[in-house]
């Protein structure tokens, strides 16, 4: 269990004792980070993400997605990580973290990542389209979003298809 207070540095220390991505532990951790929402908490995310170790990059991202009142802040980083990471995981957690902040800037950052070739950083880009296409929808976003719901792989079609009906009205030949 994390501990219930403490400084920044020793709730990440306690998530990435959570070896799982996905761990309870840590995603408690990351809530709690999250309702902090301090400069604190962005300036050890943002460590985080310059990190060697994978990680706690992978950390720093899911930390930073969840810090809007930082979104001006992080979008120059999560950006950086878009087009210079190499770990597919980090990749799909930047763009889980775009999608969260919902912020149109990410959109040419998910518009290079929905062409990757690791099914994983697709799914993500297909999750982020719908939430950074702005309004009205951002025609390139737009077709990206159709290419990936005709994606060989179906857990991305589906979910590029599902965010392209709830985008364009049920209409996918719209926008």
């Amino acid at each position: 269990m994390p501990p219930a207070e403490g400084s920044v540095r020793r709730l990440v220390e306690a998530a990435l004792a959570d070896t799982d991505p996905d761990g309870p532990v840590r995603w408690q951790v990351i809530s709690m980070l999250r309702e902090r929402g301090d400069l604190e908490t962005f300036i050890e995310a943002r460590r985080l993400c310059a990190a060697d170790d994978v990680d706690e990059r992978l950390l720093g991202v899911d930390i930073m997605g969840m810090l809007g009142t930082f979104v001006d802040r992080t979008l120059p980083v999560l950006r950086y990580l878009a087009a210079d990471e190499q770990d597919a995981m980090v990749l799909y957690s930047v763009l889980i973290a775009f999608g969260h902040l919902g912020d149109p800037r990410a959109l040419p950052s998910v518009i290079d990542l929905a062409a990757h070739e690791d099914a994983r950083v697709r799914y993500g880009a297909a999750y982020a389209l719908q939430h950074v296409l702005g309004a009205p929808p951002d025609r390139a976003g737009l077709e990206a979003l159709r290419r990936l719901s005709a994606d060989g792989d179906t857990d991305v079609a589906d979910w590029a298809a599902l965010g392209l009906t709830l985008t364009t009205g049920g209409d996918p030949e719209s926008g």
